[in-house]
């Protein structure tokens, strides 16, 4: 079993990191807020520390899983970051959904110091961080991703590498492309079917096994249809990944009209106060622009 040091614990990485001690590794843990850490620690029998530096200290591999680019930064360089503290030969696995700007930059940070770096966001959201499921795109050298794959296979079910550094993260761009496109059709959907008076659940139960079906149709039709949307993964972060896709489509080219106009989408949903909402609440728009909601 590795030596681990885990870097976030919000609702993905608090599981992830379970997952790992779980499994027999030897975890430590760091977060902002340092009573999450402590609570982390009693309840999985690991060690917490006050710094990443000091939580990475003879650790194997080093995971990460925090907010942005800005965040990642701050708990990887420094004095008291992460590679000031890392051991030579060490491999840090970056679980964060950044950009493939920042993730090239720490990856040469990273060989500078003698530490292989893989950037290895995750989907699934916070269901499967729970149960042990997610998936994992992986960019990087290939011998840093076959050290780092038992371990990742704590909680992922499929993990696979995409190519040299930044190729996970350019995937990842790929995938919340797809779920914006799904959630607004599918939004879309339920509510012709509200308005033209069908049985939504009758229809999702009849379309969910043919070409309409979807991941996001089949866990998240009941919720939209009874208007729930305090849970699964955050508008105010969605938001913060179209972002990421959209600046780097200027940078290569591709053309993304229709992921630019549900950006925008989810732009009237967070005025309307939906923020921290799921992100299948794009429906609510649709709801409060003909008056139903």
């Amino acid at each position: 079993m590795a030596k681990c040091a885990f870097l976030g614990l919000g609702v993905m990485g608090y599981p992830m990191a379970g997952h790992l001690a779980a499994q027999g590794h030897d975890v430590t843990v760091f977060n902002r807020t340092s009573t999450k850490a402590e609570a982390w620690a009693k309840a999985h029998e690991g060690h917490w520390a006050a710094t990443p530096r000091a939580a990475v200290k003879d650790a194997d591999f080093v995971m990460s899983c925090v907010g942005n680019d800005d965040d990642l930064r701050s708990v990887v360089l420094g004095d008291d970051g992460a590679l000031a503290g890392i051991k030579p030969g060490a491999v840090f696995i970056d679980h964060t959904t950044v950009s493939a700007a920042v993730t090239r930059e720490l990856h040469a940070a990273a060989l500078s110091k003698g530490v292989a770096f893989v950037d290895a966001p995750v989907s699934g959201g916070q269901a499967g961080a729970e149960n042990g499921v997610l998936s994992i795109m992986c960019g990087g050298d290939q011998a840093a991703f076959d050290a780092a794959l038992p371990v990742m296979s704590a909680f992922g079910r499929t993990v696979k590498r995409l190519g040299e550094s930044g190729a996970g993260q350019l995937t990842k761009m790929v995938n919340q492309i797809c779920i914006a496109g799904l959630m607004q059709g599918l939004s879309e959907a339920l509510h012709f079917a509200e308005k033209a008076g069908l049985d939504g659940r009758a229809v999702i139960e009849v379309i969910q096994g043919g070409a309409a079906g979807s991941w996001q149709m089949v866990n998240r039709h009941e919720t939209m249809l009874d208007d729930q949307f305090d849970h699964g993964f955050a508008v105010d972060w969605m938001r913060k990944d179209l972002g990421i896709c959209l600046a780097t489509a200027e940078e290569n080219g591709a053309s993304l009209p229709g992921t630019a106009l549900i950006d925008q989408y989810y732009k009237d949903v967070q005025n309307m106060g939906g923020g921290r909402w799921d992100t299948s609440s794009l429906i609510k728009r649709l709801r409060a622009l003909d008056g139903s909601d």
